[in-house]
């Protein structure tokens, strides 16, 4: 019978050691692979409304969770990169006006900004309350984009904002541990070996 590290838990042990054997090219491609599949399952959960996932026809947001995920852990560079990218992809997938290119570039400045200034460290409870505030953030710039076009007087946009700002935020911070530690956990088996 062997002992096992209670520093090192089977499961976790087991897949380092696996991941260990693969050569440098391999770990690297199969860690783009997995961040390009979570990605790519972001964008198919935003276009989804699963019950019990939504309230009051709003549904989290997805592909923040997953930028604010990303970008904890990465320059500010390339953090806006993969805000830009993630902006374009949900440009796609609902309609190019509002933007949400510019949009998402700042909100991943933002949290990359957050995390290398120390404010807050990499516990759950920091990145839900990023999230939390990075939707608010972002539900804000897509009303005020939407008072540019002048489709809507200020207080019917206001009142709007509020519902959908809160909803949305609240619902995309309650779902912020099913992406954010799965990711974290990833990641970090590539940055230890």
């Amino acid at each position: 019978m062997g002992v096992r590290s209670p520093a090192a838990p089977a499961v976790r042990g087991g897949i380092m050691l696996k991941l260990s054997r693969l050569s440098a090219r391999s770990r690297f491609i199969l860690n783009i692979l997995v961040t390009i599949a979570s990605l790519l399952l972001c964008a198919f959960l935003s276009l989804m409304r699963l019950p019990g996932m939504e309230i009051l026809g709003i549904a989290p947001n997805w592909l923040l969770i997953w930028l604010v995920s990303w970008s904890l852990n990465r320059s500010c560079l390339d953090s806006v990169v993969a805000g830009l990218a993630i902006g374009a992809i949900q440009d796609s997938l609902t309609s190019n006006y509002p933007s949400h290119i510019m949009v998402f570039g700042l909100i991943g400045f933002l949290t990359s900004r957050l995390h290398r200034q120390r404010y807050v460290k990499e516990e759950l409870i920091a990145v839900v309350l990023i999230v939390f505030v990075m939707t608010l953030i972002t539900d804000g710039a897509i009303a005020f984009q939407y008072y540019l076009q002048g489709g809507k007087n200020l207080a019917d946009l206001w009142l709007d904002y509020q519902r959908i700002g809160l909803t949305s935020a609240l619902l995309s911070s309650l779902w912020t541990p099913l992406l954010y530690y799965p990711l974290q956990q990833w990641w970090r088996q590539f940055s230890d070996l």
